[in-house]
């Protein structure tokens, strides 16, 4: 912080050998608990009380006593330093890992297997940083890491962009979701392509990152890409799937988020088709030490 005239500039370093002279009683005993000499301890009065354009002290006394002005300027600039003190004490804090808040981003069926082994280490290290879990789709959540409201995320691919960074995690095979006792359950080996009535698939609305794959997919019919039947969620996908309203192309790990007994997991013969799961970071800010802390848990989880 700097304040001043014209001509000097007055910082902390002034304040504090005013209020060190106050409480300490004289200039000697005040350049002793600040670490100087006492003529710099008066050259430092001297540059404050010039920039003032008063005297603070009474120098006609022994000791020098401090002036009405002097009173009220100390009285004026105690929480400036009050407030200085509980900043410089949050930060000390915060980069012992002590507090903070950190936010993180996670496609919903990440969440178990990637992100919440090492969030339990994370918590049980540092208790006092708040943490603020943001679950949905994959495009949303590289968006809010670019935008800066978001520290990082672990989700599916969403489109490159120079904003952000990504470290692949772990590939997820493509594949039907279908309700328990299913015919295609029955079959004594993978269905294949052929195996699926078009008109029983229930697709993601929008342009979702499971969608866009799908799209884009060689492997995939035409017929098979899109259909009469779309939800907005995955999660209403699932649960249209397992009370038997149809069937569903998804990634392995999306079928499998609840560990549902009513839903099947079944690769499909003829589609090779898979997402890849990453850790996704700022490329063009900063990390905060919190982020840095919980990727270097994280990647020591892996290993």
């Amino acid at each position: 912080m700097t304040t001043g005239s014209q001509n000097t500039n007055i910082g902390l370093r002034h304040l504090r050998a005013l209020h060190a002279i106050r409480d300490e009683g004289s200039f000697a005993r005040a350049a002793d608990r600040l670490g100087v000499v006492p003529s710099a301890l008066s050259e430092t009065i001297r540059q404050l009380e010039e920039a003032a354009g008063l005297p603070l002290f009474d120098r006609r006394m022994r000791p020098p006593q401090i002036t009405p002005a002097g009173r009220s300027f100390l009285a004026d600039t105690a929480p400036v330093l009050q407030d200085m003190a509980r900043a410089m004490a949050r930060m000390q804090d915060s980069a012992r890992l002590g507090s903070g808040r950190l936010s993180i981003g996670a496609s919903p069926s990440a969440i178990r297997d990637l992100l919440a082994p090492a969030l339990r280490v994370f918590r049980a290290d540092h208790p006092g940083v708040e943490l603020i879990v943001h679950d949905g789709p994959a495009d949303q959540l590289a968006e809010l890491v670019a935008e800066g409201v978001l520290d990082l995320a672990i989700a599916g691919h969403s489109g490159d962009t120079p904003l952000l960074q990504r470290q692949a995690i772990q590939q997820d095979p493509f594949g039907l979701a279908v309700p328990a006792g299913h015919p295609l359950t029955r079959l004594g080996r993978a269905p294949g392509l052929e195996d699926i009535d078009p008109h029983s698939l229930i697709h993601l609305e929008g342009m979702t990152g499971t969608s866009r794959l799908l799209a884009g997919c060689p492997d995939l019919p035409a017929g098979l890409r899109t259909g009469p039947v779309r939800v907005q969620s995955t999660f209403g996908q699932l649960c249209l799937i397992r009370s038997g309203v149809g069937i569903g192309l998804l990634p392995r790990k999306a079928v499998m988020l609840f560990d549902d007994p009513g839903i099947v997991y079944l690769p499909v013969r003829g589609l090779a088709l898979e997402r890849t799961i990453s850790l996704i970071w700022p490329a063009r800010r900063a990390m905060s030490h919190l982020s840095t802390r919980f990727i270097e848990i994280w990647r020591q989880m892996q290993d």
